[in-house]
């Protein structure tokens, strides 16, 4: 259940405990809830400070959206498929089948050499169709085509990862990813920000980060347009990974078969309606958790992770939590852990254990079961999934 903040135009809803929020967050979540566009806030208990809005937030706006609040990673996301594998079925030396994904998808600033076979990536159809939307972005990426295409079936750095993981109890054999619209969905959203702060109606704003557009206005139009474009492409991205990571491993054991993939955005804009009302849902750090939705809340690189089925709450916005959450910022936890803390807290996980990603330690976040067990009116646990090979950037 929920604890309601009050304070602000808008109640705040909180599922992680206001007392352990830091300063830094509650003043964000207080200058979101006090725009005059904003419906609701539903706060996640993964929640943490974040770069134009809190991480962990589900902003409800009325004829409004926050490029800023959407961020730079337009549609950043998870994908999940199970196999037919059980744990006996892998090879004994999973650093072969690790070097095998990082030979199949491009990690880090990487791209492909040429684009990737749309033919691969069975289930998503509609390609000529989207990249005819290309030409309508921006006038400011049109270079960026070629780019764009090589990268469709890259991961990224940061905190995007590509895992094959062990259902608890069973052993199954999962596949998980987690990345975004790379370059591209960056260069739009950079864009879109830097008009939406030179607007009238957001120059008296106390954080030029939540600078919004408005309906019925050409700037809204053109943002949606990127925007949802954005998005797309971030699917298609997991989608196109996800393909070349099942050929990946079923070249290292023939045979091997997959369920239907799960996918969800966890950083996006949706026309949802709420009490009547056609409202703009922008999910920063969140998922949607309809009634029967599935969805996928990773922990950190060493500590395993969940695909959970939605409750529908609205109180929620039908929304959950994205993932573990951070607890400290990159820059502290490289000050704080060396590579050695990190190839303990990874023990038993075939990974990247150098000082390149240190900052992604396990304990730079918060313990996955505490935010799994403050949800439990948003999502019920289907499954719970430990990584036994990651992937980084």
């Amino acid at each position: 259940m929920y604890t309601a903040v009050e304070g602000a135009r808008v109640p705040i809803r909180m599922w992680a405990d206001p007392a352990s929020v830091e300063d830094q967050a509650m003043r964000q979540l207080h200058n979101v809830a006090n725009l005059p566009w904003v419906h609701g806030l539903a706060v996640m208990p993964d929640v943490h400070y974040g770069k134009g809005a809190t991480v962990g937030s589900v902003i409800a706006m009325r004829d409004a959206v926050s490029p800023a609040a959407v961020g730079v990673d337009i549609g950043c996301g998870m994908s999940a498929v199970r196999t037919s594998l059980t744990a006996s079925d892998l090879p004994d030396d999973l650093g072969k089948l690790r070097r095998r994904i990082e030979s199949a998808v491009p990690v880090g600033f990487g791209l492909h050499k040429t684009p990737v076979n749309p033919a691969k990536v069975h289930g998503v159809g509609g390609w000529d169709t989207f990249w005819k939307g290309f030409g309508e972005l921006h006038t400011g990426v049109q270079e960026l085509h070629d780019r764009a295409a090589r990268q469709i079936g890259s991961l990224g750095g940061g905190n995007h990862f590509i895992e094959v993981c062990l259902e608890e109890g069973t052993g199954q054999v999962w596949l998980m990813l987690h990345s975004g619209s790379r370059n591209i969905g960056k260069e739009l959203a950079e864009r879109h920000m830097a008009v939406a702060r030179k607007l009238p109606h957001n120059a008296d704003l106390p954080d030029r980060d939540l600078a919004v557009f408005v309906a019925g206005t050409p700037e809204m139009a053109a943002y949606r347009r990127d925007l949802f474009w954005a998005q797309d492409y971030a699917a298609r991205n997991r989608a196109t990974m996800v393909a070349l990571v099942k050929l990946a491993l079923a070249e290292v054991v023939p045979g091997t078969t997959f369920d239907d993939a799960i996918s969800c955005h966890h950083n996006y804009v949706s026309e949802e309606t709420y009490d009547g009302i056609e409202l703009l849902v922008t999910r920063k750090g969140a998922i949607r958790a309809g009634s029967g939705d599935l969805g996928i809340i990773p922990g950190s690189m060493g500590t395993g992770s969940y695909i959970v089925r939605g409750l529908g709450n609205e109180s929620s916005f039908r929304s959950a939590s994205h993932g573990a959450g951070r607890r400290m910022s990159r820059t502290k936890a490289k000050k704080l852990f060396t590579a050695d803390d990190l190839a303990a807290q990874t023990a038993g996980v075939e990974c990247r254990k150098d000082s390149g990603v240190v900052d992604e330690i396990p304990a730079a976040y918060k313990d996955i079961d505490s935010v799994i067990r403050a949800q439990t009116d948003l999502v019920e646990v289907v499954a719970h999934l430990k990584q036994v090979v990651c992937v980084k950037g």
